[in-house]
């Protein structure tokens, strides 16, 4: 509870709102899972929160009402045609390992590898689909470099990259103990990933920038999902960005090793997209101010050492300053498919449009989610037909729910939740892709 109060506290600092009751999916996960099967979604992306197993974050014994709920879950999947795919880690290490350094700490990684164990033995009958960690750059970006999450820090370049070293070691742990466990079925890991374009693709400062905010954000990580290691040219831009913010990033001894022995065992990669970035060179001091509230253009994206996110004219945005740029999917999948040729399978497991949804009369008009989500599914055919592997498309979100860093008014879901009655309304977007999954066609 006193860990509860803390996150209130942070949350009200943020000008943002109380964590509780979200979208009471832990209560309402049947009706939910109803509405998939009614709507003609055959798949779920759900996590398994590490504290709910194991409170304290050690191994220890675990918490029999934690274990059996997930149990209850996939029961209800299943029981609804509807396939469970299951994050490890969504955001939610155990708070006495996140006071603690989180992943920064090597308690931690061994931590991470007992509980996958676990949950690997546990579910083995009733998950075949999993997932290690659900964007490891989200997690080290907000903590270290843009300081929008509890007990976070600003402009930390080298620590975020440490983070997301250790989470990969982490990572490729779990992947190495799946395998040589022999469990059933398929893991991968999650990225948030965006494609970096310079704002001027013939000014050389601007290319550079595009570079070290794509290893920032994208290419130390692919890196090590795909490579196990990380080429001279990430590892060149990962030695300048430390020192641009006075530290370093350490590799211990045997790290690499484990690491390349999971590039070649992973079966998938996830990708979460929902927009791209244009770089512009930048020599001025850090700048970073986070839209949490849809205040259209009171964004700020400045780093001291990597650049300034720009927008291009005429490319539209979201009221929370994001770009709307699909095109940036079709070149993400085709750049992944050329610097990688030994990715195996890619999902899109998370795509989708923050909106101020309009509820009317118990309808819900969000036509340019309907519009986004339509464009970035023919960009995604298009990196199909060039011969992308994609095995899935999950949208963010099933419904509305509440996000750390935005809120309540930031709306993802085909399905509008009242927060007071916690009544879920079918907005248009789940019409529309009720008549694309029964047909099989965008029109």
């Amino acid at each position: 509870m006193q860990e509860l109060f803390r996150i209130h506290d942070y949350l009200a600092e943020q000008e943002r709102f109380s964590p509780e009751p979200a979208c009471d999916f832990y209560n309402r996960y049947d009706k939910d899972l109803e509405l998939c099967q009614r709507f003609g979604m055959t798949g779920i992306r759900v996590s398994i929160a590490w504290s709910r197993i194991f409170p304290n974050g050690g191994v220890g014994s675990p918490n029999p009402e934690g274990v059996q709920f997930y149990h209850d879950l996939f029961a209800s999947c299943h029981a609804h045609g509807v396939e469970p795919y299951v994050t490890l880690h969504h955001f939610d290490s155990p708070a006495a390992l996140y006071e603690n350094g989180d992943f920064l700490n090597p308690a931690t990684i061994d931590a991470f590898e007992a509980y996958a164990r676990f949950c690997f033995e546990e579910y083995r009958a009733e998950v075949t689909h999993w997932f290690t960690f659900n964007e490891i750059a989200a997690a080290t970006l907000n903590r270290y470099v843009e300081g929008t999450w509890p007990l976070g820090k600003k402009a930390c370049p080298h620590e975020c990259l440490q983070a997301q070293h250790n989470m990969m070691l982490a990572h490729a742990r779990a992947v190495v103990a799946f395998k040589h466990g022999g469990y059933p079925g398929t893991i991968g890991v999650i990225h948030a990933l965006e494609y970096k374009y310079p704002y001027d693709p013939c000014d050389p400062g601007d290319i550079a920038a595009a570079a070290r905010d794509d290893v920032l954000q994208n290419r130390l990580l692919l890196d090590a999902t795909f490579r196990g290691d990380y080429a001279p040219d990430t590892l060149a831009i990962i030695e300048e960005l430390c020192t641009s913010s006075g530290g370093a990033m350490a590799i211990p001894h045997g790290d690499l090793a484990i690491m390349r022995e999971a590039a070649r065992l992973n079966d998938c990669l996830g990708i979460n997209y929902y927009q791209s970035r244009f770089l512009k060179a930048y020599e001025g001091q850090s700048e970073l101010r986070h839209n949490g509230t849809g205040e259209k253009g009171t964004g700020r994206w400045r780093l001291a050492g990597v650049g300034e996110r720009a927008v291009r004219p005429g490319i539209p945005t979201t009221d929370w300053d994001w770009i709307i740029y699909p095109e940036g999917l079709f070149d993400l999948l085709v750049y992944i498919k050329q610097r990688y040729p030994n990715y195996k399978q890619i999902f899109i497991t998370e795509n989708g449009m923050g909106y101020k949804d309009p509820y009317k009369d118990g309808f819900v008009d969000d036509q340019p989610r309907i519009d986004y989500i339509e464009q970035h599914l023919r960009w995604l055919l298009k990196a199909m037909e060039v011969g992308v592997n994609v095995g899935g498309y999950f949208l963010w979100s099933l419904q509305d729910q509440f996000s750390w860093t935005n809120g309540y008014n930031k709306r993802y879901g085909f399905f509008y939740v009242d927060f007071e009655t916690q009544e879920r309304t079918p907005k248009a977007s789940a019409y529309w892709f009720k008549r694309v999954a029964e047909t099989g066609r965008l029109a």
